[in-house]
């Protein structure tokens, strides 16, 4: 935790920056935003279990396809705005 107190006669702006500076220089924001988009590894059970319902998806999907009664949907077009 960064702890900055005002000094005598200082001005807001000179302690925000010093503010700003101290915080940098702890890597207290670089840890922050490493944490807000770190992703966790998937467990060993769920990563089976997400390959159990591809393999089972892909599987219904050929049955249909072979039986004539899967009716491919059009892709829809458009990126991100």
């Amino acid at each position: 935790m960064v702890d900055v107190k005002r000094r005598k006669g200082e001005s807001f702006e000179s302690l925000l920056r010093r503010f700003s500076r101290r915080i940098q220089q702890s890597g207290n924001m670089l840890e922050a935003r490493k944490l807000r988009f770190h992703k966790k590894d998937p467990t060993r059970n769920r990563g089976r279990a997400s390959a159990l319902r591809r393999l089972e998806i892909k599987d219904d999907r050929e049955y249909l396809i072979k039986a004539g009664k899967f009716v491919e949907e059009p892709r829809k077009t458009g990126g991100r705005r």
